[in-house]
Parts: C-alpha cells; sequence; structure tokens
C-alpha cells in the first residue's frame, strides 16, 4: 500500500473517531491546518470535530487559491455538508471568502467607510458599481446634486444618456445596505448624516402603510421614495404572491405605488406589496395536508428542481432529487403543462409545500 494511500485510510479512522464530537452546522466558517494536499482534494484537520476536505467542484473552484496553499497552512473555510459518504466534513474555500466579504460589508456599513470605486455601468434606476468581486448598485436618488440626472420632462431616456456620461469615472461611496441572497450591495453617494436620519426613520413604524412614487427598479426588487432623503426596498419576493421574474415587467419609476413597512432596522426600511394583498395561501390552510393528491402547473425551473403552482401566488418545489437528476426532471415536466403531485409538505403558515411527482 502506497504512502498517500495509509495516510487517508489514517485520516478516515480519525474523522470516524471524532464523530461523537457535534459536528458543525451547513454554512458555519471553521478553521484548522493543512494536513494534505492531493491533485484533487486538499485535507484540513478540524480537531476535534472531524478532517474536512476540499474537493469536486469545490476544488476546481477555489483553484487559483489551493495554488497558494502548502502544508501547515491555517485556512478558512464554509461548511457545505456535516458528512459525506466517507466520513469527512465537506468544506468550501471560496463560500468562505464570500461569507467574510459580506462581513467585512457590514463593518464598512458600521463604521461608514468612504471607498473610491469606479462606475462601471448604468441603467434607468442608478449606476453599477463592483467591490471586491461583489456587483452593486447605486440607486440614482443616492447620487449626489452634481451628479443626478437632471432631464425636464424627466424621460427615463434621457436619464440613462445622462447616467451612461458617468460610466469609467471613480467616486466616493458608502455601503448602505447588503443583499447577500442577490449577491448585491447597495451603494449612496451622499453623505449621511446619522442623527438626521434617526430622526427620519423615528417618523415610520413597522406596519405603517405608504404611498410612494417608485424611484428605482432592479433586478431584486424595487425602491420607493419616502421622502427626499430616505428610500425604501421592496425585495422581489415582497412583490407579489405570484412569481415575479422581471420587476420592470411590473412597475414603472415615477409610479406611484401602495406598500406597507415590515421592517426597520439599521437605517434600512424594508417594505412590502403583496402585504395590502390577500394572501391566497389562507385559502389552504385546514384543507390541505401530507399526502393529497392534487393538479399543479409548471411555472419555473431553479437549481433546487421545479417550482409548480397550485393557484396564483400557492406554489410547491419538486426536488431533483425525485428524478435522480435535474436532467430526468426537466425531460418529465414541461414548463406550462399540468401533472398530478402528492404533496409531502405543506405548511400554509410558513408559506412552504413540497410535491412528488405522479406518472
Amino acid at each position: 500500500m502506497e504512502k498517500e494511500e495509509i495516510i487517508v485510510e489514517n485520516l478516515l479512522l480519525k474523522s470516524v473517531l471524532d464523530r461523537s464530537v457535534n459536528r458543525p452546522e451547513v454554512d458555519s466558517l471553521v478553521e484548522g491546518p493543512v494536513i494534505m494536499v492531493k491533485k484533487s482534494s486538499v485535507y484540513v484537520d478540524l480537531s476535534p470535530i472531524g478532517i474536512g476536505i476540499i474537493y469536486g467542484k469545490e476544488f476546481i473552484n477555489a483553484k487559483d487559491i489551493i495554488k497558494k496553499i502548502s502544508l501547515g497552512d491555517i485556512i478558512k473555510a464554509k461548511v457545505v455538508e456535516k458528512e459525506n459518504e466517507n466520513g469527512y466534513i465537506e468544506l468550501s474555500l471560496k463560500e468562505a471568502k464570500q461569507a467574510l466579504t459580506w462581513s467585512e460589508a457590514e463593518k464598512a456599513i458600521k463604521a461608514k467607510t468612504v471607498m473610491e470605486l469606479e462606475i462601471k455601468d448604468a441603467n434607468k434606476g442608478g449606476l453599477i458599481l463592483e467591490w471586491q468581486g461583489i456587483q452593486g448598485f447605486l440607486p440614482a436618488s443616492q447620487l449626489k446634486a452634481e451628479h443626478y440626472p437632471r432631464v425636464l420632462d424627466s424621460d427615463k431616456d434621457k436619464i440613462l444618456k445622462e447616467l451612461k456620461k458617468l460610466v469609467g469615472q471613480k467616486i466616493p461611496v458608502m455601503i448602505i445596505s447588503t443583499l447577500p441572497k442577490e449577491g448585491k450591495l447597495i451603494f449612496s453617494e451622499k453623505d449621511n448624516n446619522p442623527e438626521q436620519k434617526k430622526e427620519i426613520l423615528s417618523k415610520y413604524n413597522v406596519g405603517d402603510e405608504l404611498e410612494c412614487a417608485v424611484a428605482g427598479i432592479v433586478d431584486f426588487g424595487i425602491f420607493l421614495k419616502l421622502e427626499d432623503k430616505l428610500e425604501g426596498l421592496v425585495h422581489i419576493s415582497e412583490l407579489d404572491w405570484g412569481l415575479v421574474d422581471d420587476p420592470r415587467n411590473m412597475f414603472k419609476v415615477g409610479e406611484m405605488v401602495k406598500a406597507k413597512v415590515i421592517e426597520i432596522k439599521d437605517g434600512k426600511v424594508s417594505l412590502s406589496i403583496k402585504a395590502l394583498k390577500e394572501n391566497p395561501w389562507k385559502e389552504y390552510e385546514g384543507k390541505l395536508k401530507k399526502g393529497e393528491i392534487i393538479k399543479g402547473v409548471v411555472i419555473k425551473y431553479n437549481k433546487h428542481g421545479a417550482l409548480v403552482s397550485i393557484k396564483e401566488g400557492v406554489a410547491g418545489l419538486v426536488h431533483n432529487s425525485t428524478f435522480g437528476s435535474e436532467a430526468k426532471l426537466r425531460e418529465k415536466l414541461e414548463l406550462g403543462k399540468n401533472y398530478n403531485f402528492q404533496i409531502t409538505l405543506f405548511e400554509p403558515k410558513e408559506h412552504k409545500m413540497t410535491l412528488v411527482y405522479l406518472e
């Protein structure tokens, strides 16, 4: 038996022995010394919780980082699986780097750190920036007066033309909000006066119903202008009970909409439009349960499987694993077609439903 095989066997044995210790949760960050680097995997000593491994797509995704790693180096990684079939804790270096970057962004918000960034692009709602590999958005309303596009008739095409003139320039900005799930940051060029902002925010309370103008539209939602120095975000998940692919198909800049304040935190106001509409899940409370057979239409594919709607705004997931693979699921379930499904989980208060396809 080769020396490398003996080392791997010993690592596996150690990992098995360490199973009595509570293992870290998925998405948590762990660190430890690198104890072996192979052609397609890296082993990390996470004593006393076990042995971590970076391999497969996680190894490929972090190749540039791994090239610089030596035995004994202490590395920080993110847990992607608590225990795989070989007893190792699966790790991701790339995701750990991203998690640390989001943490740095939160610190930058609290410290009100000013950074000079290049304007990469512009759309009708504002400017696109980038910080540490993360794309960010600077709403037009958060620009200083000298950069704000002043056009006589508020024509959107003219506004975009003016904003495009800023592309390539560097401007001092601050991060004012993070959206890790969307992989986005929100920036502001304006000078933030903490006391003034606190005073403005004190006017608003969770539950308030407001009528505001749409100030900007982005992939992940819309910004509503609450007043001159304050905007609130309606995340795409709070626009409607039904599936929203592109907020631009539903709203226009300048349009007046009604929204409800659902959170005020860290100087940010989060709003919901769907909260002012009837909740379609309520119709099924006490009427549907696990095991029942229903008919539904396939409305969207995602990385986990297919979303199936039984009514506008009420949808559940059919997971790829129930077909063996993503390709097989997409082969069997066509978008826009109706099929019979069995409910495997139904929690209307949590807006959760999972299904399995019935031949």
